[in-house]
Formats: structure tokens, sequence, C-alpha cells
């Protein structure tokens, strides 16, 4: 058998090659950190690092809909803390001006802060989150829900929507609240019916706190009122009650409700109880209305316009103490969201916790798959250094070797 120099020289440089080929694969391994650079290092390692690179992305990015949607929520807990401390301001001022003592310049300057607070909700009302959205527009991308016009009435223009924003696999949390729900379809009274001393009243008689207090006797006669009641008073107290369609109202045994009224007391049926005081004159009536809504914008200005009139003690009180239950049906909804908003919150809070640990666990999982020994590495690069050295010594000198060095 013949070996021919260019043979033996081929086999070193293929040898060589080999030992380039894996040291440098080796190199990347050490200077990257990882055992898989590319598909052919490991073809099954490869898929498996293509799909826990793709989770942990879906992870990352619902994380940061979560910080995104953490921060927005906190935006409008805030903003409504503050709404409400301005009602709070407000249903003061409202007690403060029924005090008989004022004079018409006290009620003014009270009409006054009522007219910077009504500005300052809007104000709030307009507020938008970080990305300049508005908070209380719903799906709207209004920027200002909340219009005035000359006459300070306000309009809403957003919806009646809640953002939503996915913070895992087929899971939505709400990211907002409309404003609709928050400061315009406020419901009036007490959130059942409305009792309202007639405005031609001449006697001294204020409609004070009112209630359900007989739910079923209420929701079965209602309907049944076509909207409504008016109390009449006679002479000496006496009062009768009629429908909307002027009919008496009834008891149980189908007797007409009545009876004297006398100051200071109260008056029920239907499973209502309006407290009152003062004298009524004959003919003064108290109307109960069901189902009306009123926004707490008109609220204000409804205040604000009866502190300008020159109202008498007894027209003021009656105006303050339907607006201040106004203020607190609409505190009553704020408070509402606020917990909803806690709810949230803390939904958000426990699933950016689940995608932190989940982040752990698939980011060890990777490594296993993906990472290089790095003792292992470095000790295969010195071995491989070592053999390609010894390679190309080995070659340079076979290659000086020739027939003709023994015929000499």
């Amino acid at each position: 058998m013949r070996l021919s120099t260019s043979w033996m020289y081929q086999q070193s440089l293929n040898s060589m090659i080999s030992q380039q080929s894996a040291l440098a694969a080796t190199q990347n391994q050490v200077s990257t950190g990882n055992r898989i650079n590319v598909a052919s290092d490991d073809p099954a390692g490869a898929g498996q690092v293509v799909s826990l690179n793709h989770v942990i992305s879906t992870n990352a990015q619902y994380s940061s809909t979560i910080d995104s949607a953490t921060t927005r929520l906190n935006t409008e807990a805030s903003t409504l803390s503050s709404i409400n401390s301005v009602l709070d301001t407000a249903r003061t001022l409202a007690l403060q001006a029924v005090n008989g003592t004022l004079s018409d310049s006290d009620r003014k300057s009270i009409a006054s802060q009522l007219s910077q607070i009504h500005d300052q909700l809007v104000q709030l009302a307009n507020t938008t989150d970080s990305n300049g959205n508005a908070l209380f527009a719903g799906t709207s991308t209004t920027k200002t829900p909340f219009q005035v016009d000359a006459n300070g009435t306000v309009s809403y223009g957003g919806n009646d929507s809640q953002q939503r924003s996915a913070v895992g696999s087929g899971m939505q949390v709400a990211t907002s609240d409309p404003g609709s729900g928050l400061f315009m379809n406020i419901p009036n009274g007490n959130g059942s019916f409305q009792a309202s001393a007639g405005s031609a009243n001449t006697g001294t008689l204020v409609v004070g706190s009112n209630s359900v207090t007989d739910l079923s006797a209420w929701n079965s006669t209602k309907a049944a009122s076509g909207g409504g009641y008016t109390i009449t008073f006679a002479a000496g107290g006496a009062w009768t009650a009629t429908d909307a369609n002027g009919n008496a109202v009834l008891d149980s045994s189908g007797n007409p409700v009545g009876g004297t009224y006398t100051d200071g007391g109260s008056i029920s049926f239907n499973g209502m109880n309006i407290a009152m005081s003062g004298t009524p004159a004959a003919g003064d009536t108290v109307s109960v209305s069901t189902g009306g809504q009123q926004d707490i914008f008109s609220t204000l200005n409804t205040m604000i316009s009866a502190l300008q009139s020159g109202a008498s003690d007894t027209q003021l009180t009656n105006v303050m103490s339907r607006q201040i239950e106004s203020i607190d049906q609409t505190q009553s909804a704020i408070s509402s969201v606020q917990v909803s908003i806690g709810g949230r919150l803390d939904t958000l809070q426990q699933q950016q916790g689940a995608y932190q640990d989940l982040n752990v666990t698939y980011q060890s999982a990777l490594s296993d798959v993906q990472g290089a020994d790095a003792y292992t590495a470095i000790s295969n690069l010195s071995l491989q250094q070592t053999a390609l050295q010894a390679s190309q010594q080995m070659f340079a000198q076979m290659k000086s070797m020739s027939l003709f060095n023994y015929l000499k």
C-alpha cells in the first residue's frame, strides 16, 4: 500500500480544520455562556429554546400591560379620592347655608365657593391618564368628556363602557369607569324615591330624611303609583295622599291613607317613611317621585341658584336638603367604584406576582436547556487548544519530511 505525500497533507489539514471548528464552537460557548447558539448545535434543544423564549416574551407583555393598568387604576383611585374631598366640602357648605342667621351676602359668598367647587369638579372629571386619555370617558377617545356651556350646564361626551386590558390568556380587567355612572346618572333622593316640599308652599314645612322601611310593601305599590305620590295638607296638619293619576292611595284594608302630622313627626305609607319638621299651611304639598336622576353638576348649580335667589329660610332648607341627598348618592356611587378598583388592583397584583414566579421558573428551564457548563466549556477549550497546537506542530514536521532526505 502506498501513501502519497498529498494524501497525508490533506488528512492533516482536515484534522486541523475539524479541530479549529470544534475550538471555535467551544470559544462561542465560553463567550456567550450558551450551549446552543444555532439550531445545528442541538436541534431538539433549539426547539425548546424557541418555545420557552416565546412563553417568556408573552408573559413579559402581560406584565407590561399589568403595570400600565395598575398605574391607570391608581390614578383613577387618587382622582376619586380628590373628588370625594371636594364633595365633602360642598356638603359642609350646604349645611352652613341653612343657618338662619346668615345674611344674603353670607349666602352669596357660599354660592361663590360652590361655583369654584363646580369648576374644580369639572376639571377633576376630565382628568387624563399618563397617555393623555380621559379617565372617565368610557371607551370614547374624547379628551374632555365633560363640557360646560355658557349657562354652566355640563354635558357628557363619553359613553357607558369600560376600558379593559388583557392581563392573561382569556383574562381581562376593567381599567376605567364611565363618568355617566359616577357623575351624571345619579338617583334622586334616597335612591328609591325623592320627597320634596311644593315650591308654592306657604307654611314652614321642611322635608327631612326619608327612606324605604318596608321593601316588600314599597315594591308592590310603587308601580301602581304611576311614578309618584302627592301628600296634601289641610288645616291642623291633616294629610291625605294621592297617586300620580289623582286617585286616593289606599291601605291594605282598602281605606284611604291619611292622618294628622305634628311638627317633628313623620308620614308613613306604602313602605316608606318621610320625616318632616315645621308647620304646613292648608294646601301645602309634598311630592314623592320615583325613578328620577340628576347629575352632580346640576346639584351644585341648583345650590348656587338657591343661595343667590334670596329665598326664605324654609325654601332654602328644602332645596339644600334635596341637594345634600344628591351629594350623598354621588359619594355612594364613588365609594362603590373605589371598592371595585381596590378589587381590580388586588387581582392585578396577584397576577403580576404569578408572572414573576413563572418567569423565574421559565428562565431556569431555559438556562438548563440552552446554558453551557462554564467549567466544562473552559476545560474543553484548553484541551482543544492543546490538541490543535499538537496537530499543527506535527504537520510542520511532516511537511519537512522527504525521500530525498534519506538519499543524501
